[in-house]
């Protein structure tokens, strides 16, 4: 879900930052970097959703290890 969150506003984000360009308006460009930010804090957020699944898998692979150890 959090990858097709982030395809969609970084497509939104690239859209705002087009109508920045073309428009030239401030209105225009405060909407680019808001877009901009939530698409940054998304793929933040991202990271440390795959970080915490990395952990978990080693903290699986640990206890498996242990289990069949015993």
């Amino acid at each position: 879900m959090t990858e097709e969150q982030l395809r969609q506003l970084s497509d939104e984000a690239d859209d705002a930052r087009l109508r920045a360009l073309v428009s030239e308006t401030p209105l225009a460009e405060k909407e680019h970097r808001r877009a901009s930010r939530h698409v940054e804090k998304l793929r933040a957020h991202r990271e440390k959703v795959l970080q915490r699944i990395h952990d978990l898998e080693a903290q699986q692979d640990e206890l498996l290890d242990r289990l069949g150890s015993t």
